[in-house]
């Protein structure tokens, strides 16, 4: 793709600061081009679908073909692995479940890397490791392209409305180019810092937010058995100082709110697996950091015995019920 250089061509101090940036800077002038996309599941099948509805074309692909079909209905084209989409975009989004993952999709004998353009620009917005995300942004140097973490936040459904959350690590002259396509995507799109702070952010985030739900949940359960209606004890804690996006936007109290999983036997949203996988992340990182996250470690060890008690594909937000069951109802 043809780019205009900007007037610095290296970013100092930043993992890719070797990049010839005269491939990969100014973006925008070719907005419509081809942009690849690897993982169409949960998260990943409405954010391909948001860029389509923007107008661009979109090559992707999938470890399960299922998942390609809604995308592909809607013009998406279709290619067997994550190679074949390196090879046909320079523009490339990865929604991935985990770090191995994302390890073989760049990597791997079929990955990204083994065909990717010079200059190309990758963003994932999986959430990993922030080590991973350094090692895969040098992997993507040495072969002449630029590497981004963006990890979102806000769900499946913010994902479906476009109104996600990104958080964006890298080269700072790539920022720009990065938003315009996130912001097809998002309501929010922020710049973080050098690789890796993308993840750093998401993985607080989700720390807090374990917490907050399990919080949410005992709340809800305690003022249940004190004899308080779930809704009257929700539209309370709404009005005062305990309320918090796990009491206002999706409570985990069925028949308390409409259109979330708490609502449909917790199915949709975002995966108890998951949620023990960030947290896992979470406890590694302060580990590294020598920082002290007791309830952390505590939200982690809940959502790791939830998933080896049959919650493993529910909402997070089954917590509640995980909590009801075990005090014997």
């Amino acid at each position: 793709m043809a780019a205009v250089l900007r007037g610095s061509r290296y970013l100092v101090g930043r993992c890719c600061r070797n990049v010839d940036f005269a491939f990969v800077s100014s973006r925008s002038m070719a907005s419509k081009t081809p942009v690849g996309f690897v993982g169409l599941g949960n998260m990943g099948n409405p954010m391909a679908k948001n860029l389509l509805k923007h107008g661009y074309p979109v090559i992707a692909t999938d470890v399960f073909p299922e998942s390609c079909k809604e995308v592909q209905e809607l013009g998406a084209q279709i290619v067997d692995n994550p190679a074949e989409v390196a090879d046909k975009a320079d523009r490339i989004i990865t929604m991935l479940p985990s770090s191995p993952n994302v390890i073989e999709v760049y990597t791997g004998p079929n990955g990204i890397l083994k065909k990717v353009k010079k200059g190309s620009l990758l963003i994932d917005s999986s959430t990993i490791d922030p080590a991973v995300s350094k090692e895969m942004a040098s992997a993507a140097e040495k072969m002449g392209a630029v590497f981004m973490d963006a990890p979102v936040s806000g769900g499946v459904g913010a994902a479906s409305l476009g109104k996600l959350t990104f958080m964006v690590g890298g080269a700072e002259e790539e920022f720009t180019a990065v938003q315009e396509l996130l912001s097809c995507m998002g309501a929010n799109v922020v710049y973080c810092g050098q690789v890796g702070t993308g993840q750093a952010a998401k993985i607080c985030n989700n720390m807090l937010l374990a917490i907050g739900m399990i919080g949410t949940s005992e709340t809800m359960n305690l003022g249940i058995r004190l004899g308080l209606d779930p809704k009257l004890l929700a539209k309370i804690l709404n009005m005062s100082s305990g309320r918090c996006w796990s009491s206002d936007t999706y409570n985990p109290v069925p028949g308390v709110m409409e259109g979330v999983p708490s609502g449909n036997n917790y199915q949709g949203g975002f995966g108890t697996q998951l949620m023990a996988k960030d947290l896992g992340l979470a406890q590694n990182t302060a580990t590294n950091t020598k920082t002290p996250v007791p309830l952390g470690s505590l939200a982690h060890q809940i959502y790791r015995m939830m998933c080896a008690r049959g919650y493993a594909s529910k909402d997070f937000s089954s917590v509640f019920q995980f909590l009801r069951e075990e005090e014997g109802q």
